[in-house]
């Protein structure tokens, strides 16, 4: 197999994990999930681009900006399958609920929903919806695409830089990554949050603090992260990156 199809093969793992897209099936031998880390920011370009069609499609139905955002962030979740959402929840269940860290990975393998996971859900989903509403004619394009790609990117950032909590699970068979893993999306987010002047530059740098906040809590609490880890990740950098474009940009 060709350097070039060994990329494009890993790329197409990357959108079959983290979107509900099609993608066809990948010939043996398959990439294994730590071999695409290096894509996986590039999965959040597609669903950045389809939230912003989804919200110009409803403003364009003469919808108000609030149910116009909060059909874009419906179309978001739906794209990725609520992977990520499914992440917050379950990890919100298990540093609330949980005594020790055996504990807490014990709930967070339950798939019930529990109090702190609905409330962390519940409160992800309204304030990126509140941020994508307080652009009255649309979320620019390049502000959701990066927070896409930087929510991504610190999702597999966690993943090269925290150990594995458990010897099973996502975040173990996504393992393997190296530092070139971080430097393509690295460097089409950077070249977004430049595009958005200071505004990118603040978002990026909110959506940083959130994820390392989250990774430093699993690692205190849990001793590295999982695959729940990783997706509470994605989605808490997204929101605070949303948040701070909102606060920015918009009139």
């Amino acid at each position: 197999m060709t350097p070039l199809r060994r990329r494009f093969d890993e790329a197409r793992l990357a959108v079959i994990l983290l979107t509900r897209l099609p993608a066809g099936r990948l010939a043996d031998p398959v990439p294994s999930l730590g071999a695409a880390a290096w894509a996986y920011p590039f999965a959040g370009l597609i669903v950045g681009a389809a939230g912003w069609a989804a919200q110009a499609a409803a403003l364009a139905l003469a919808l108000a900006p609030d149910p116009a955002a909060l059909i874009a962030v419906a179309v978001m979740a739906l794209l990725t399958g609520g992977l990520h959402l499914d992440g917050l929840a379950d990890l919100a269940d298990g540093l609330g609920g949980g005594r020790d860290r055996a504990h807490a990975l014990e709930i967070m393998r339950d798939s019930r929903i529990g109090t702190y996971g609905a409330v962390a859900l519940i409160l992800a989903l309204g304030l990126q919806a509140a941020a994508l509403a307080q652009f009255a004619a649309g979320t620019p394009l390049l502000a959701l695409l990066l927070a896409g790609v930087a929510s991504r990117l610190a999702m597999t950032a966690a993943l090269h830089l925290l150990p594995q909590a458990r010897a099973d699970g996502l975040g173990k068979s996504a393992a393997g990554t190296h530092r070139g893993t971080l430097a393509p999306g690295a460097l089409v987010g950077v070249g977004l949050a430049v595009a958005l002047g200071a505004a990118g530059l603040i978002a990026v740098a909110a959506a940083a603090a959130m994820a390392a906040l989250v990774a430093w809590r699993a690692l205190r609490r849990l001793g590295g992260q999982t695959g729940d880890v990783l997706g509470a990740v994605q989605m808490i950098a997204e929101t605070a990156c949303l948040l701070a474009l909102s606060a920015a940009l918009a009139p």
